[in-house]
């Protein structure tokens, strides 16, 4: 009676365990954006686009936790002006010839109760990293109904940095910001 009582014991453990595995998710590149704003001498706002980007996540709902990890072609980068992309693709800024991606990698997912609150990981750019924490704005988990609605999770993030913590310093001197706002939209298949 109680070996039976340890095997019962010993099965519901693991089958909990199992359910609360997190599962993986690859990140849908028609629904997945990647943008920096970055204040032009306090006249407007210049924003950039990077257009290829790849990754994979992983999401455990029940523990309330994941891990991202996510690609951008640095080539990819569209500002809707060509001379401006060159510019922002040579080695004054981002040196794409010598740096072509950046990535950022999660380690965290912090939670207030059910909410999904923020992310925090380490962006790396120009061969440089640090940490950063990117503020879920919002945040869901669907039956996407384009794809006989298999889950997927998603939202909106965005994260202030100081550019020249990554070397990115060009116009500092002229009175450019520093400061860069990312914005991030990441939806992703569960698999």
């Amino acid at each position: 009676m109680r070996s039976a009582f340890f095997a019962l014991t010993a099965a519901a453990l693991f089958a909990s365990t199992a359910q609360a595995a997190p599962a993986s998710y690859a990140i849908d590149p028609t629904h997945t954006f990647a943008t920096f704003e970055i204040d032009h001498l306090g006249a407007s706002t210049n924003r950039v686009r990077f257009d290829k980007k790849s990754g994979s996540v992983e999401f455990d709902r029940e523990g309330r936790n994941g891990k991202v990890e996510m690609s951008i072609d640095m080539d990819s980068l569209t500002s809707g002006t060509p001379a401006f992309n060159s510019h922002l693709k040579s080695a004054e800024i981002f040196d794409v010839a010598k740096f072509p991606s950046a990535q950022f990698a999660s380690d965290k997912f912090v939670f207030e109760g059910d909410k999904l609150k923020e992310v925090t990981g380490r962006l790396t750019i120009k061969g440089q990293t640090h940490p950063v924490t990117v503020k879920a704005n919002k945040f869901t988990c669907y039956p996407n109904p384009m794809l006989q609605k298999r889950e997927t999770c998603g939202g909106d993030f965005e994260a202030l940095i100081d550019r020249t913590q990554w070397g990115v310093d060009y116009g500092v001197q002229y009175g450019f910001s520093k400061q860069v706002r990312l914005v991030l939209q990441i939806e992703a298949v569960k698999q």
